[in-house]
């Protein structure tokens, strides 16, 4: 083989077609790139959640979602308050020291909650991800004990839940409902999603 020069003008026409090549790839690379970012919307799903309580009444509950989960703020009464120091003896972790879902510090107490009144709890049973429907009315109903002192009640395999979230004994869910992080930024608004730790 012999070794011909390249002439000056195939040179140029080389050198800009690898050029022009370098830069359309610059060009197509820069969207996949930035694909691996988290969009707009990931980042927002991701938020914390802030939540006026100012005309949540004893008794009621609102839902607001964080992550794509139900998140349950009820204001109980002194009367289910009481209640709850009742039930220690029937439920399966009543003091919240299981760590599938690991509970805050400041909702490990027989309340599970900073404020005794208002409970904070992601409404999603740890059974199979359903969400437990509302029987506060105390007493003998239907699929409940009859000394039920309220709480929640997950219609799909029966696993009843107090009205702090705690999961009573031999129910097919294994663990107390999850206490998101969260503290109050006055005394009524909320921050879901956030404490001072995280």
């Amino acid at each position: 083989m012999s070794d011909t020069p390249v002439d000056s003008s195939k040179r140029t026409w080389l050198a800009a077609t690898v050029g022009a090549g370098a830069v359309g790839a610059g060009f197509v690379a820069t969207p996949f790139i930035s694909s691996f970012q988290p969009s707009e919307r990931a980042k927002a799903a991701g938020a914390a959640v802030e939540v006026d309580i100012s005309a949540l009444k004893t008794g009621e509950k609102l839902t607001v979602e964080w992550r794509g989960k139900p998140v349950w703020i009820m204001k109980r009464s002194p009367e289910q308050l009481e209640s709850l120091k009742k039930l220690d003896g029937q439920l399966a972790d009543p003091t919240s020291s299981r760590t599938a879902y690991p509970t805050p510090e400041y909702a490990k107490n027989g309340h599970r909650s900073i404020k005794p009144e208002v409970m904070v709890a992601v409404g999603i049973c740890t059974h199979l991800g359903c969400s437990p429907g509302d029987k506060f009315a105390t007493g003998a109903q239907p699929s409940l004990p009859d000394d039920w002192q309220g709480g929640f009640l997950c219609a799909c395999h029966g696993s009843t839940f107090d009205l702090a979230g705690r999961v009573f004994k031999n129910k097919p869910a294994p663990d107390n409902l999850e206490v998101p992080p969260h503290m109050y930024l006055s005394d009524t608004k909320l921050i879901i999603g956030e404490d001072k730790k995280a």
